[in-house]
């Protein structure tokens, strides 16, 4: 069985500590200077980040079979794709949680950073030429899942904390993109989609497919 997390002690992503320790160290010192309105303005930004790099807890489907959200946000496209599956797409908006998390169990097989634009992550061409990170998830039984991380207008950074090989219980925490962003889910064949465009889903949490009956 793919190891479990360690529960979280503090429910912020590591990326947004400095961040957020900076800002609320400058708010301080504003105070103390006398700049209560630079004071506020500085606590009200920490505040906001904090937010933004939240990390909570989810609990994943009740159906072992299902296939969980990779991303808090809203569903702006499901397409068939060439082999024969599914592509979900999910766009983060600012205020979303923006950790990605694993829709299934299995071995990360392979990674595939390309370097690229960073058009508006709900454009539709955002997902042909912005800059991703693709990660292939492979199960026991052989079935690829592929995860597309993809930066936005704002985000232009994203993190990815696990490397080939790696194994990845359903709804773990593998990375997040900074700022709002957009993260495709790749289905194999035989799954059917639990979802329709404009769907909120919450990620680790929500099924989003589940293997085709027969």
């Amino acid at each position: 069985m793919p190891p479990q997390e360690s529960p979280q002690r503090i429910p912020v992503a590591r990326e947004g500590w400095g961040y957020s320790i900076g800002l609320l160290l400058l708010g301080t010192l504003s105070y103390l200077m006398g700049g209560t309105g630079w004071a506020v303005f500085f606590f009200a930004l920490a505040f906001c980040i904090i937010a933004f790099f939240r990390d909570p807890e989810r609990q994943p489907p009740s159906d072992p079979a299902a296939v969980s959200s990779p991303a808090d946000g809203r569903v702006i496209t499901i397409e068939d794709t060439p082999e024969g599956g599914t592509m979900i797409g999910i766009f983060l908006a600012v205020y979303d949680v923006h950790i990605n998390r694993s829709p299934v169990a299995g071995t990360i097989e392979a990674t595939d950073h390309r370097p690229g634009r960073f058009l508006a992550a709900f454009n539709q061409d955002a997902a042909k030429v912005n800059e991703q990170n693709a990660i292939d998830i492979r199960t026991d039984s052989g079935e690829n899942f592929r995860v597309m991380q993809i930066a936005g207008l704002i985000a232009r950074r994203i993190v990815s904390w696990h490397g080939k090989g790696y194994n990845l219980s359903r709804g773990e925490r593998f990375g997040l993109i900074q700022f709002g962003s957009r993260t495709d889910l790749y289905l194999p064949p035989g799954y059917e989609v639990l979802v329709a465009k404009g769907d909120r889903v919450r990620g680790g949490e929500t099924a989003v497919a589940r293997p085709t009956q027969g």
